[in-house]
């Protein structure tokens, strides 16, 4: 069995706190080599921080996503900057623009974005982005800004082929989650068809958007492999070839040990 790399996670989230565990254990029991735990505000950021340290197969992502921009405190950034240099951080996110929910108000979203985004230039860490319905909003400032040279990630990429042209013409990496076992999200199982192999990432963004058999339910890190097979389906290909193929991406992204 080939082993698997979760690239987007929230471990942290209170729907584990009973068994988290356990859940750690079956991920380890379902092939799971690492497990990139994301943060979505300073309090969730330093959390994953805390389960990374505890367990070796875990790293941790620190940021502000869209939905918190409009509650950070003024000093973020430095506090934010001092979260990112700890041991076992491997990016920045997850952070972005959300234009479904409109938690925050919009032009906060993009001035958090936007000061994250110079943030990981700094520090010389890829970046993880949130992007629901505000494609071409995200993709403007991605243009106007810029990546650092670590890249990013698209993270549960939810838009169509043409998006996910132009993002890996920007040089990030895409990535799916349990949608692409939706039968009814054919602009996703295209994606997952279309997406050049070596620009392709697998995630659980558990405990939500759980594949096919499970859905209903909360999600997990060991339920991963069912999003492989679907992949591996729709691209005609040996799901182990599917799972070393995005397990080394991950590597190269993060900086995760065992890159070849």
């Amino acid at each position: 069995m080939v082993p698997l790399i979760d690239s987007h996670a929230h471990l942290n989230d209170r729907r584990f706190e009973a068994d988290r565990e356990e859940v750690l254990a079956r991920a380890r029991e379902a092939g799971l080599a690492a497990v990139v735990n994301v943060g979505f505000d300073l309090p969730s950021s330093a959390a994953c921080l805390e389960l990374a340290g505890a367990h070796p197969f875990l790293y941790a992502a620190v940021g502000v996503h869209p939905h918190d921009a409009g509650e950070v405190p003024p000093d973020y950034l430095e506090r934010l900057r001092e979260l990112a240099r700890k041991p076992k951080v491997v990016a920045l996110g997850e952070m972005g623009l959300d234009y479904y929910r409109n938690l925050s108000p919009r032009a906060v979203q993009e001035k958090v974005f936007r000061e994250q985004l110079a943030l990981a230039r700094e520090l010389d860490l890829p970046v993880i982005i949130h992007d629901r319905e505000a494609h071409a909003a995200v993709l403007g400032i991605l243009r106007k800004d810029g990546l650092g040279r670590r890249g990013g990630v698209m993270h549960c990429f939810s838009g169509d082929w043409e998006l996910a042209r132009e993002c890996l013409e920007l040089g990030l990496y895409i990535s799916l989650a349990g949608p692409v076992t939706y039968p009814n999200a054919q602009k996703t199982r295209e994606v997952a068809a279309r997406v050049p192999l070596e620009r392709l990432l697998i995630e659980t963004d558990c405990p939500y958007l759980p594949p096919q058999p499970w859905r209903g339910r909360r999600n997990e890190p060991a339920f991963l492999r069912c999003v492989v097979e679907e992949i591996a389906a729709l691209r005609g290909l040996a799901a182990d070839e599917v799972a070393a193929a995005t397990a080394e991406n991950s590597r190269l992204l993060f900086g995760l040990p065992g890159t070849s």
